[in-house]
């Protein structure tokens, strides 16, 4: 069965540096893997992935010759996209079909700013008070799940493997199995999945579940959200066998495995990015920023979502600076921010409160020689952003609610010197897995947050390297290809029990 333990382990011992994939891929994501732009003069350019899920399943792609689904976002997209909607990528050695899918601007702003980001990503993180359930959202959700699912269709055939990225397509896969019946379909929802006293407050719940029960293997990072699902499909329908000890749902005549699958990065890469960063680039970033040569440097990296709890850990910052004067200047926090869904107003909110708190707090310590906290909006390439990994001396992590936060695991992936200290929120998914050799915090206990800040700043050499060593250890081997390799085997022996099944 799926669910069996042997056979996971099974499958972790198999794992290929590539992964092997079941037959014909077809990956549907909102993001696409390419877009093409306008640069200064006009000339179409193209903007190449940058790092994690999109970049890890570019080269599968390229290897299996697949057919990749999004949502042409570029500004030039239209015009170096034939009348099929199809550009064949990458553009130096053209290898799969990237199929863009055209959303207008009222589609974008209520399937991916209205439904996706303000229905389904705060009341999957349990903000049931953030939610805004209009009308004209979920119909846009609707319409836009259908369009994507018609291309799927379109692009099926005898041994395509479908694999749906993320919450933007709950319903996708059921309209897809209602024309493909015999359609092998995989979805990987990538953020939390909340229980049933949460998830009961949305109007569409049981659409939702119905949607995603249309796939044959249902990945999350980890068992926890496997459980709640599967507590959700329990109290929402009557007439679904729930099966707890094999992690699978009977419905509608059709099975669906729900299994966990923690998703890693490209640890190998990201090492070897951090490996090519000298001291001497260090200090000039110091130099640069005003960070005094002696201090040490903590380090937060986040998208500004109001998950990541950065607003807690700037309160926890200022109380370890408040209770321990004689760290002042001896610790420079610097905070490298992405914006994210400006267009939200809870987010704007966000924005807002984090400047402030900034600036309060740098009026409040910083000196002419010295200030606290070092605000970063500008791009990072991404060897720039590893050398900041590989030398700060200890890392943030205080998500309110995350499904795995890969920044930890990156922060770790670049200590090739098993020098840094994790700090990591036990709301996060990765602290299953990294939990046990990271200093662990609860974000909301501002006063013993500053106390564990304390104790990664005063922590032994050797200590450290114990500790890092570990993690290391444990990224490398739960790395992104691994990952991708249990999905694509959980698929393949689903395929193979349905086969069975259908020949009895």
């Amino acid at each position: 069965m799926i669910g069996d333990d042997e056979s996971a382990d099974e499958r972790t011992d198999d794992r290929d540096e590539t992964p092997s994939v079941p037959g014909d891929l077809i990956v549907v994501s909102n993001r696409q893997p390419y877009s093409h732009e306008y640069d200064e003069d006009g000339n179409v350019v193209v903007d190449e992935p940058a790092g994690g899920l999109t970049a890890g399943l570019d080269p599968v792609m390229q290897r299996v010759h697949g057919t990749w689904i999004a949502w042409g976002d570029g500004e030039a997209d239209r015009e170096v996209t034939g009348e099929d909607d199809v550009v064949r990528m990458p553009p130096e050695e053209e290898a799969y079909d990237l199929k863009r899918i055209w959303l207008s601007d009222d589609e974008v702003e209520a399937y991916y700013y209205g439904y996706s980001n303000r229905v389904l990503w705060p009341l999957s993180h349990g903000g049931i008070w953030k939610t805004e359930y209009a009308n004209r959202h979920w119909r846009r959700y609707q319409q836009v799940n259908g369009r994507f699912a018609d291309a799927v269709v379109d692009a099926i055939g005898e041994d395509s493997v479908v694999w749906f990225q993320d919450y933007h397509f709950a319903l996708a896969p059921r309209m897809v199995r209602e024309d493909a019946p015999d359609a092998l379909l995989t979805h990987f929802w990538h953020i939390t999945w909340p229980g049933w006293d949460t998830f009961r407050a949305c109007p569409q719940a049981e659409d939702l579940l119905d949607g995603l029960l249309a796939n044959d293997v249902l990945g999350f990072h980890v068992e926890r959200y496997c459980q709640n699902f599967l507590d959700c499909v329990d109290q929402a329908f009557e007439d679904a066998f729930v099966d707890y000890d094999d992690n699978r749902v009977q419905y509608e005549g059709h099975t669906t495995y729900v299994q966990a699958f923690p998703l890693g990065v490209d640890a190998d890469g990201i090492a070897e990015s951090a490996s090519s960063a000298d001291e001497e680039s260090w200090r000039a970033f110091k130099q640069d920023r005003g960070i005094p040569e002696d201090s040490k440097v903590a380090l937060g990296v986040d998208r500004l979502d109001y998950t990541k709890g950065i607003v807690e850990r700037l309160k926890a910052l200022e109380q370890f600076w408040k209770g321990r004067p004689e760290r002042q200047g001896e610790l420079t926090y610097v905070q490298k921010a992405d914006e994210s869904r400006s267009l939200i107003p809870e987010y704007q909110n966000l924005q807002t409160n984090v400047r402030e708190a900034v600036e309060r707090i740098n009026e409040r310590f910083g000196t002419d020689e010295w200030t606290p906290v070092i605000y970063i909006d500008d791009w990072l390439e991404s060897d720039e952003l590893n050398a900041l990994y590989r030398y700060s001396d200890v890392m943030l992590v205080s998500a309110l609610r995350d499904g795995m936060n890969l920044v930890a695991k990156e922060y770790v992936a670049s200590q090739v010197d098993d020098d840094g200290v994790l700090i990591l929120s036990d709301q996060t998914g990765a602290y299953e897995q990294l939990g046990e050799h990271s200093l662990v915090v609860n974000p909301h206990d501002t006063e013993g947050f500053a106390r564990t800040i304390e104790e990664a700043m005063t922590m032994d050499a050797e200590e450290r390297r114990e500790r890092m060593s570990a993690l290391r250890e444990n990224v490398h081997e739960e790395d992104l290809n691994a990952w991708m390799a249990d999905v694509f085997a959980a698929a393949e022996e689903a395929g193979e029990e349905r086969d069975d099944a259908d020949g009895q």
